[in-house]
């Protein structure tokens, strides 16, 4: 995805307007505001606020398969690798909460097929990461293999989504690497194989 300096400024700008206003505040009109630019500035970059909010999340897509392709190319063991694919993804989100905004706001999923695609391509990046993390631990004999993978991934992405809808819900007034820290380790003990 290539993506402008400039693009990139509006993204951040509509992220910050997402984070404090929601769905609704975000408007061209007020982009254009928190920018100090005309709204036909907007316009030369974006044709609309869905491709903004696309946009932001195809950003997020590319960052993440990025961030967590690097995580799983390390020397780090099997165990390492999980706790280090939801670390990251708490660290980033805690500097960056207007994308977990973007991603778990029912107005913008009733609004626009386009922005769920879009929302389930970031979804199958961190799927295909934590399924290959996954696999890799149940063939080593680290992870339970009375569960397919597959379900694994279900259960652990499950997990993951509602810790990240329960820190939005509240405002991201907890701590999330701490709290998600918790959820990891709890996912790792349900998880292990167990020892005969």
């Amino acid at each position: 995805m290539d993506i402008s300096e400039r693009q990139l400024e509006i993204i951040e700008a509509a992220g910050r307007i997402l984070t404090s206003s929601g769905v609704s505040g975000l408007t061209i009109k007020n982009l254009a505001a928190e920018m100090k630019f005309s709204e036909s500035a907007i316009y030369r970059h974006f044709k609309s606020k869905e491709d903004i909010i696309i946009a932001m999340l195809n950003y997020l897509a590319q960052t993440m398969d990025t961030r967590l392709t690097k995580t799983l190319a390390t020397e780090l063991s099997v165990e390492e690798k999980f706790m280090e694919l939801f670390r990251n993804q708490f660290s980033f989100f805690k500097k960056n909460p207007h994308f977990v905004v973007a991603v778990f706001s029912d107005g913008l999923m009733e609004a626009s097929q386009a922005i769920n695609e879009t929302i389930l391509k970031i979804m199958e990046v961190k799927v295909r990461h934590v399924h290959a993390v996954l696999a890799e631990g149940q063939k080593k004999g680290i992870f339970t293999k009375a569960i397919s993978t597959a379900e694994l991934v279900h259960m652990v992405m499950g997990a993951f989504r509602l810790h990240m809808y329960k820190w939005r819900i509240a405002n991201f007034r907890f701590d999330i690497k701490k709290s998600g820290e918790s959820m990891i380790q709890s996912l790792l003990t349900l998880i292990k194989a167990k020892s005969k």
